[in-house]
């Protein structure tokens, strides 16, 4: 289960096509060094995402 306090590199590692869900929603940094230390919920913040929106999309992504 995906939470908004996982790093994006941690939630990459359960599931490597989860950056599929990431890059559709606009956050397109996946690679960048703060993929590593910010959580989903402070770079949806800094990107203008919705992050419990986010979070519902990657979690039935991850139920397929």
């Amino acid at each position: 289960m995906i939470t908004k306090d996982m790093t994006i590199q941690s939630i990459l590692e359960i599931d490597e096509k989860l950056a599929n869900v990431l890059m559709a929603s606009g956050m397109h940094c996946l690679g960048c060094a703060m993929a590593h230390s910010e959580n989903l919920e402070q770079a949806c913040m800094v990107h203008g995402i919705d992050a419990d929106a986010l979070v519902d999309a990657l979690n039935a992504r991850l139920e397929k």
